[in-house]
């Protein structure tokens, strides 16, 4: 019998990272979240475990299990790998997804400060990084295989006024992951990203309610006619990570309500 993918999700705490790991857990799968933020993580992880547990999923008896992690420290994602998932490391995870990213820097170009940008850049770009070069050694060493996708954003084609820290630092996301497929290739590690549009996370959703002038101004850019929610993003990610995507290395796949054809 074949033993179930262990899966590590960054930014595990957060909306998407928690409907990420569902998906996977419901399709068998073992999941580790990580976040920096040790407390949210290790509470999305028994809220997750005990939901699971309560709908009667595909796999009620897998293990969620939570890493307080920072990505962007090399020294402590090297050690999170050197470690087992048994003893609260990511030690023999199959596949990656690199969910962990900010928002919170805007801007204009002529009014950002270059420290507010740089700040962004050490997550979404170099935090990836990060984690793509410990996770690649990792399966390197186990003798190769295995999957990464990034979490990217149509920002990173789209550009919105205000948000082009954000958005170029996910056009550096969309690069970097098709440079670590080229390279990655040889070993069996296939790398891909899923670029959504805005998702109504939970917290999302709070601050623009259905009917919401905000709501109403993003959801007119959107030819499907409204923001993505969690569950659109959750099933991209698991087709590319499995076997129906073997043959898919390179890709960022937009999921976006059809927003990047406006």
């Amino acid at each position: 019998m074949t033993s179930p993918r262990t899966v590590l999700i960054t930014g595990g705490a957060g909306g998407i990272g928690q409907g990420i790991a569902r998906a996977f857990i419901e399709s068998g799968a073992r999941v580790i979240l990580a976040d920096r933020d040790a407390a949210a993580v290790h509470a999305a992880s028994a809220a997750l475990a005990e939901s699971v547990g309560a709908s009667g999923g595909a796999n009620t008896g897998t293990p969620v299990s939570a890493l307080a992690l920072d990505i962007t420290d090399a020294e402590a994602v090297a050690a999170a790998f050197a470690r087992p998932a048994q003893d609260g490391g990511a030690g023999g995870a199959d596949v990656l997804v690199n969910n962990a990213g900010i928002l919170s820097v805007h801007g204009a170009v002529t009014e950002l400060g270059p420290d507010a940008y740089r700040s962004i850049l050490e997550v979404n770009v170099i935090g990836t990084f990060t984690m793509i070069q410990a996770f690649a050694a990792h399966r390197i060493a186990a003798g190769g295989g295995g999957s990464i996708v990034n979490i990217s954003s149509i920002g990173g084609r789209q550009p919105t006024p205000g948000m082009g820290a954000y958005e170029s630092s996910k056009a550096a996301v969309d690069s970097v992951t098709r440079w670590a497929a080229i390279e990655l290739a040889a070993h069996g590690i296939r790398v891909n990203a899923v670029a959504p549009g805005p998702v109504l996370t939970p917290m999302l959703e709070m601050g623009m309610p259905e009917g919401s002038p905000a709501r109403e101004a993003w959801s007119s850019r959107i030819p499907l006619g409204d923001l993505a929610r969690v569950d659109d993003i959750a099933p991209a990610v698991t087709f590319l990570a499995g076997a129906g995507a073997a043959h898919i290395t390179g890709v960022s796949l937009a999921v976006d309500g059809g927003q990047l054809l406006t």
